[in-house]
Formats: structure tokens, C-alpha cells, sequence
């Protein structure tokens, strides 16, 4: 871990320094081409030329902001999106029979190297991170949920934790008998949300790029078993690639921050790391821990990333058969939706799970965990965003469809959520409640999504959709890594057994919210953005379109 935080740390300073370098150099030709401008402005026109005066300085003036505007957005194209620079351009106008000509400096093209080294400024990736808008490909609505699922991870999370180090155990009985109180039981859903994302995310966004004929110059001339082939493993090398930098160093930290918490907290860790984690690590690198037994899993929140993960190789091929195979892609997931409600039924009933009074993490190893029990979430986003993709977001609902839609949605979640107050299911109905519950969940989502896209969400998409959250959003993933490491070091780290209260509930988390994006912001301008940015330059796509 020494190792590899110093050498990134040496490419974030070379790279900062080596962005600030280019920027002064791109001021310095501005200001150069400005001057050159003003030369040829006077020269051309004629100073004592009154009547033409007027005229030269706004052709002066258009070329000046033209000029200024095309190497700033060549600076951009550099530091953020590297591809291909063109030539400088040129501008001509004509006034009173006279002719304006500037030409620009060529700018310099950058080698991969460079470009490679500019993928771990920290002002780069920052901006990037920062950055107000979003791209024209992206739905906003789904920054929102994004952000506010996470928050609700760390409460539940936070919660777990404090109650197992706190002093005043019975209060715990205490407080969970308080309605709202489910919002807490139910946080399990939040990842339901995370599921629902990613699916319609990968579908959207596949069946966009496939619609602009960007996945088939990559296997121009190759059979359709090769071309899907190819896409496939494409897919997850990116998805590979793109994720495990980031996780194999939070391993490590949770690796050893739990040995050395092990060794000298007071209290007993709540999971064994600390033994896991040398054992088993490697389960975690190919995303297959939630295979086996939950006592052998390193990271226990990990498995989230590993069912993501698998659900991401079952929705390639989905997609890549419906491209040109609707009809069995359709059917495909229609069996897999119908198999995981199935299964989930079966396992539930035969274990007798009651949600309705048994710990939310009950039969973790049986239901929770398991990817063929939290599949449907995924179907349903994939569905969703093929859905957008057809429509191009242009649907039109009668008013009073749409009314009834948001009250059936809102009064889905809230049940979902509140529902389970104080109820007594029967081993049938608590097995249905299990097996359906988070598909459920998904609709509500599906309508949500769709509302916001097609100009029906309202304040609710003005929220979901506001610019603030966008950079909470785009650390979600690194955020979701770290957290548990600050809630542990904070529980363990004491001297003292927690008190429960109410006051110190809610500063706790809030604080722990902060702790926890301030490292999720380090750690994905360190290892996140620069590897997204790596797998653009070097891309197939973008090596077919240089040449």
C-alpha cells in the first residue's frame, strides 16, 4: 500500500504540474495571437480610415473571441477527453473591399504518454468531478437517486454499527419499535436502487452507442457469433478494468486497518477481515465471494460489487443478442425475472424467513446476499432503459394517467418502507412479500425514471436533477468503498462503549457522511478518474478513429 500510494502520488503531482505547464503555454500563445491580431487589424484596415474603423474592430473583435474560444476547447479536449487535435482554424471577413485573414498557431499534438500522464492531474480530475453538467447522453434524475441511496446506505450502516458498540443495549429494543424507525429496518432497499441503476444504465447507454454505429466499426467484416463475442468481452474487460483499481486498494487498507483495529481496540471487530482477507482476497478480485460462505467473505459489503458484477455479464448478453434478436433477448429476461422470484419464494418459505420480525440481514447467506435473489432489480432497469432508448425519451401520458401513476409509485414505496409495522405475515405471504418486495421496489423506480425523463417529474425531478449532487454522484462508487472502514475506525477507536441517543445519532451520521466523501473524493481522483480517463486514450475506438 506504501508503494503504490507513493508512485500514484508522484503521477498526481507530475501530472498537476505537467497541466499547469501546458496552461501557461496556451495563455502565452493567446496572448500572442492576440497581439498578431491587433498587427494585422491595423495594417489591413488603416488606422486614419474612418470609415472603416467601425467594421475592422468587429471583424478584429469576432476573430479575437473565435480564436480565444477554439483553444480553450482544444485545452479541453486535451486535458479531459484526449482525442484527435485538428488544425488550428482560420477566419476571413470582409469589409469595405478589404480582405482579414488570421491564421492560428498549430497546436501541439500531445503523444499517448502525455496524455496518459495528464489522466492523473488532480485539477483535471477534479473539474471533472465537479462539473455542473452532465453529458447529453446521460439522464440527470438518476445523480439524485444515486445520491441520496448512498446516504441511506451509510444511516443503515451507521446504525448497525453504533448498536453493537453502545452501552445501553435495551434502548435499541426501544427505538426500533418506532415507526419511522423502518426507514432504517428497510435501508436494504437502497441497494435495490443501486441495482436498478446499473441495469439501466448499461442498456441505455449500450443501445445508444450501438445506434450510432460506434460497436460495429469495432467488428466491421466479422461474423455475428464473432462480433457478439468480441462485444462481450469488451464489455467486461471495461467493466473489469474500470472498477478494480480503486477496490483492490480499499481491500488492502480494509485488510490492514482491521488487523491493526483487531489487535488494539478494545472490542471484538465485527467481521474477521483481518483472517479473511489474506485468504480469500482473491474471490473478491474475480467478483465470486457472495459464491460462498458468508463467514469466509472479505469486505463483507463487497458483495454488492460481486452480484453487481454477475449481473453485469448476464445483462451483456442479454443486450448483445437483442440487438439483433428482440424477441429471445425479451424472453431471456423475462425467464430470469420469473427464476429469481421463484427461487427466492422457495428459499424463504423453506427457512420459514419472516421480514416482517426477523433482523433485516437474517439469513444472509441464504437470501441477502445471493445474486439469484437480487436479480430482478437489474431486469427491471434494463427494461426501463430500453424503454427510453425507443421512445427517446418522448412519451406523453394523459394527466390523469400520470396522477395515478405518481400515487401508486409514492404509495408503493411508502408500503414497502412502513408497511411491515407491527404486521404478522403468514409463511406464505412472508414468502411472497420476500421473493416480489424488491422488484416492487424497482416499478416504483421504473416510474420515477421515466416520469423525470419524459417531462413528468416535476419538483421531484428538479431535485433528483439539481447540480448539486452531481459531484456527490460521481463518488458513489468510491464512497460506497470506504465508508464502513470510517464507521469502523470511528466505533472501534474508542475507549468507551457508544451511548445511544437520539442527538448524538444524528451527528454521528452526519458526520461519518462527510469523513466518508472526503475519502471517497481522494480516492477516486487517485484511482477512479484517472483509469476512466486512461481507458478512453486507449481505447480500440478512439486508436480506429485516428487513423
Amino acid at each position: 500500500l506504501s508503494v503504490v500510494s507513493f508512485l500514484v502520488l508522484t503521477l498526481i503531482i507530475a501530472g498537476t504540474l505537467y497541466e499547469i505547464y501546458l496552461t501557461s503555454r496556451l495563455k502565452a500563445a493567446l496572448r500572442l495571437q492576440d497581439k498578431e491580431m491587433m498587427n494585422n487589424s491595423e495594417t489591413s484596415s488603416g488606422i486614419g480610415c474612418a470609415s472603416s474603423d467601425y467594421g475592422d474592430s468587429m471583424a478584429h473583435e469576432s476573430l479575437k473571441k473565435e480564436s480565444i474560444k477554439e483553444s480553450l476547447n482544444e485545452l479541453n479536449i486535451v486535458l479531459n477527453i484526449p482525442r484527435e487535435v485538428n488544425g488550428g482554424p482560420s477566419s476571413s471577413n470582409n469589409t469595405s473591399d478589404e480582405h482579414l485573414e488570421v491564421h492560428l498557431h498549430e497546436p501541439e499534438k500531445l503523444s499517448v504518454y502525455s496524455e496518459l500522464l495528464l489522466s492523473f492531474s488532480a485539477i483535471t480530475n477534479f473539474n471533472a468531478i465537479c462539473d455542473r453538467n452532465v453529458g447529453a447522453d446521460t439522464i440527470p434524475c438518476v445523480h439524485g437517486l444515486r445520491a441520496f441511496s448512498m446516504a441511506w446506505v451509510i444511516l443503515g450502516h451507521t446504525c448497525i454499527v453504533v448498536f453493537k458498540y453502545s452501552d445501553n443495549m435495551e434502548m435499541r429494543k426501544e427505538v426500533e419499535k418506532n415507526f419511522f424507525f423502518q426507514a432504517v429496518t428497510n435501508g436494504p432497499f437502497s441497494v435495490d436502487t443501486f441495482f436498478f441503476i446499473s441495469g439501466f444504465l448499461v442498456s441505455y447507454l449500450y443501445f445508444r452507442t450501438n445506434a450510432k454505429g460506434k460497436l460495429n466499426k469495432l467488428t466491421k467484416g466479422s461474423s455475428e457469433l464473432a462480433a457478439g463475442t468480441a462485444h462481450f468481452l469488451g464489455l467486461v474487460a471495461y467493466r473489469f478494468m474500470r472498477l478494480t483499481a480503486p477496490y483492490m486498494f480499499v481491500l488492502g487498507v480494509v485488510q490492514v486497518t482491521m488487523k491493526y483495529l483487531a489487535t488494539y481496540s478494545i472490542f471484538d471487530p465485527p467481521t474477521m477481515d483481518h483472517e479473511t482477507c489474506p485468504k480469500y482476497w482473491w474471490r473478491n478480485l474475480l467478483y465470486i465471494n457472495t459464491l460462498f460462505p458468508v463467514d469466509q467473505m472479505c469486505m463483507l459489503w463487497s458483495w454488492y460489487l460481486a452480484n453487481d458484477t454477475q449481473f453485469y455479464i448476464i445483462g451483456a448478453i442479454i443486450l448483445i443478442i437483442g440487438v439483433r434478436h428482440f424477441k429471445l433477448s425479451a424472453c431471456t429476461t423475462l425467464v430470469f425475472l420469473v427464476s429469481s422470484w421463484i427461487t427466492t419464494a422457495i428459499i424463504a418459505f423453506t427457512n420459514n424467513h419472516r421480514p416482517d420480525t426477523d433482523d433485516p440481514l437474517a439469513l444472509f447467506d441464504k437470501i441477502y446476499d445471493k445474486p439469484w435473489t437480487r436479480l430482478g432489480p437489474y431486469l427491471i432497469g434494463m427494461a426501463v432503459g430500453w424503454i427510453l432508448f425507443r421512445t427517446n425519451c418522448k412519451i406523453r401520458f394523459p394527466r390523469l394517467t400520470v396522477a395515478t401513476l405518481w400515487t401508486l409509485a409514492m404509495l408503493n414505496l411508502f408500503v414497502l418502507v412502513f408497511g411491515l409495522y407491527r404486521a404478522d405475515l403468514s409463511q406464505l405471504l412472508a414468502a411472497a412479500y420476500s421473493s416480489l418486495s424488491h422488484s416492487a421496489w424497482a416499478l416504483s423506480l421504473a416510474w420515477i425514471t421515466i416520469a423525470c425523463s419524459t417531462g413528468y417529474g416535476g419538483y421531484i425531478n428538479s431535485l433528483l436533477s439539481a447540480p448539486f449532487l452531481y459531484p456527490f454522484s460521481r463518488v458513489t462508487y468510491c464512497a460506497y468503498l470506504v465508508h464502513p472502514i470510517v464507521i469502523r475506525s470511528m466505533a472501534l477507536n474508542t475507549d468507551a462503549p457508544l451511548h445511544l441517543g437520539g442527538d448524538t445519532m444524528v451527528i454521528l451520521f452526519f458526520g461519518l457522511v462527510v469523513a466518508s466523501y472526503l475519502l471517497s473524493f481522494v480516492v477516486s481522483m487517485s484511482f477512479e478518474a484517472p483509469v476512466v480517463t486512461m481507458l478512453k486514450i486507449l481505447s480500440p475506438s478512439r486508436k480506429k478513429r485516428i487513423a
